[in-house]
């Protein structure tokens, strides 16, 4: 092997091992036993054995047939476990695991048993490794609907949470290794390449975000245990923000949390805390509600309107954002809300 080759080698197998020893971080060393974080780990697992074989069956085409068919049965289950892991930051969708894993495990397991990699290479050439990445391009499609909310965020140029940011970083990376397998000239170099950075950028993410304040290991913590507001407190909160939504301030496009505490002459944390635990919602979406609330009054009432102005009379910054959260809370445009109040 020559001294590049041996360069690449090291580089590509490093990548591998490094995945899986990522993938046995967060399924043994993670601080809340979250089926996200399994997801996460079989993900990078299923990953690195597709890629282990990749780098060494090129340099080793000896490879035994065994491994070999190991490493792309190892695929069929790299899309059900982005979807999952992608599923399981979702509000509204409890993952199904099995129904996701095990018909695949089943059905994979019964072609490798009728039609052996070493005595049917051309079937798994031409058909079975085919229908894989085809599974493997569905599930990312679907996956992608989960992103959704996080491209609306960079659409309307809102800050990207840690969360976001990881999320779209592990759906990144997975596409770009499958569009390498599916249509690179020379796979293993490039996928080799390819999962040592992907990898190296998951690390090097996983240490940034380590103390987020938000997150551990991306799962939601329990910022108020133990830390009841007493009824007293409860009610002149709820007093001073009837008065401050009478007052409209909610219509400063500015307007932050800092500024609503002090307005209702409490702490920052204790208003956040009254409106996460007793209204059910975050502060922003609270405003943007309160910014929709007034927005459709003006539509019941005024004809004259640009969506432009509108929203820059409601509170929001910009047109794609007062459009998009519109249509979020009330399942109209603004244009097709008028029409309807019209009548």
């Amino acid at each position: 092997m020559t001294e590049p080759n041996q360069l690449l080698f090291f580089f590509s197998a490093l990548g591998a091992f490094n995945g899986l020893l990522l993938s046995f971080y967060f399924a043994i060393h993670t601080k809340k036993k979250a089926f996200a974080n399994y997801f996460l780990a079989f993900l990078l697992l299923v990953l690195s054995i597709r890629i282990i074989k990749s780098v060494f069956f090129y340099f080793n085409p000896q490879l035994s047939n065994i491994f070999i068919q190991i490493g792309l049965s190892a695929c069929i289950l790299i899309g059900p476990f982005l979807f999952l892991y992608l599923q399981s930051f979702s509000d509204n969708k409890k993952s199904n695991w099995a129904i996701h894993t095990l018909p695949f495990v089943i059905g994979i397991t019964i072609l490798g048993m009728a039609y052996p990699y070493t005595e049917h290479r051309q079937v798994w050439s031409n058909w079975i490794v085919l229908g894989i990445y085809l599974q493997w391009l569905v599930y990312m499609i679907v996956s992608f609907n989960y992103l959704r909310p996080i491209l609306i965020k960079i659409k309307a140029k809102e800050k990207l949470k840690d969360l976001d940011v990881w999320l779209l970083s592990i759906y990144a990376g997975v596409a770009i290794i499958w569009f390498a397998y599916k249509f690179g000239t020379y796979a293993s170099y490039i996928v080799g390449s390819l999962s040592f950075s992907f990898v190296f950028y998951l690390i090097l993410l996983l240490v940034i975000f380590r103390n987020s304040r938000e997150t551990t290991f991306f799962q939601e913590k329990e910022k108020y245990k133990n830390k009841d507001i007493d009824p007293e407190t409860l009610d002149l909160i709820r007093q001073k923000l009837v008065l401050m939504v009478e007052q409209e301030l909610f219509l400063d496009p500015n307007f932050t949390l800092e500024i609503a505490a002090k307005e209702l002459k409490v702490t920052k944390h204790l208003l956040s805390q009254y409106i996460n635990e007793k209204l059910g919602k975050s502060f922003s979406s609270l405003i943007k509600e309160y910014r929709i609330e007034k927005a459709k009054q003006l539509l019941e009432t005024q004809s004259n309107y640009t969506i432009e102005s509108l929203g820059y009379d409601s509170g929001f910054t910009s047109k794609s954002t007062f459009f998009t959260a519109f249509k979020k809370i009330t399942g109209f445009t603004p244009a097709e809300y008028q029409k309807l109040n019209s009548k």
